[in-house]
């Protein structure tokens, strides 16, 4: 998001925390609540370019959003959107995308409550690489002819039980209505919001044998002095990396295995 919107995100991020700083806020409520008003939005277009029109004074866009929405969410739900409708957007799809990461960002709330951030990081990493692997899985998640319950009921049998709740909801809710975005997209988003929440980096650390817990000490610790930030790595094994190891962190990528030196080799001696 640039300008007016970039603005209204983060006051709306500032208002989303002090509202889930609260214990007495049901912060996975909050989510369904604001999903809820995702959804609403991204289907009716002329509603939303009403909620955003410069043109119209914040407190008439706030009422509005009130009367429409009141009686279908909670009092905190309900405060949340119309703050951000008082604000000025740069683009009124930005107003949903910004309802959705605040969704997103409130189901994380609840996990991290519960103890359960750490898991839900994992279980995000370890489904993007299924994913990755099983393109049957992903053509059936990705399918824009099957409907939205059969790929919710497909989620069911794959991650309940056996992931925790909020990444299931938080999977569901991507598979179900991606917006535009690739799946492996919402996922790396999703990854990035989980990690915000405790003010962390995500490094994907690629090793031909995993690591000992040793070795993930001093790796993490290595890359929070070199980033200044404190840093959770998603660990991945791939045997054709012959020794050593590769990290990612956001766009950068720190080479280390013995494949890509030789492979750095033959292109300088090709040269």
């Amino acid at each position: 998001m640039n300008g007016a919107s970039r603005d209204a995100l983060a006051a709306a991020r500032e208002r989303l925390d002090a509202l889930t700083d609260n214990t007495s806020v049901d912060a996975g409520s909050l989510a369904d609540e604001l999903a809820a008003v995702t959804a609403l939005l991204d289907r009716e277009v002329s509603l939303r370019r009403v909620l955003t029109d410069p043109a119209q004074a914040g407190e008439a866009k706030a009422e509005l959003a009130q009367r429409l929405i009141g009686t279908q969410v909670g009092g905190p739900a309900t405060d949340l959107v119309s703050g951000m409708v008082r604000s000025r957007w740069s683009r009124s799809r930005d107003l949903v995308d910004a309802l959705e990461e605040l969704a997103d960002t409130a189901d994380l709330t609840a996990a991290q409550r519960r103890g359960k951030l750490d898991n839900v990081e994992d279980e995000l990493f370890r489904f993007g690489r299924i994913v990755a692997s099983n393109t049957e899985l992903r053509a059936a998640l990705t399918d824009r002819a099957a409907t939205a319950p059969a790929k919710r009921e497909l989620l069911r049998s794959l991650l309940g039980g056996r992931a925790d709740a909020t990444t299931e909801r938080l999977v569901t809710r991507l598979v179900a209505a991606p917006r535009g975005r690739s799946l492996e997209a919402g996922l790396e988003s999703l990854s990035k919001l989980a990690a915000e929440r405790r003010d962390r980096m995500v490094a994907v650390v690629t090793s031909a044998v995993p690591l000992s817990d040793q070795q993930k000490q001093r790796l993490g610790g290595a890359l929070a002095k070199l980033y200044g930030r404190q840093m959770h790595l998603n660990l991945d094994v791939d045997p054709e990396v012959l020794g050593g190891i590769r990290v990612q962190v956001g766009d950068e990528v720190i080479n280390g295995s013995i494949a890509d030196r030789i492979e750095d080799a033959g292109r300088r001696l090709a040269g």
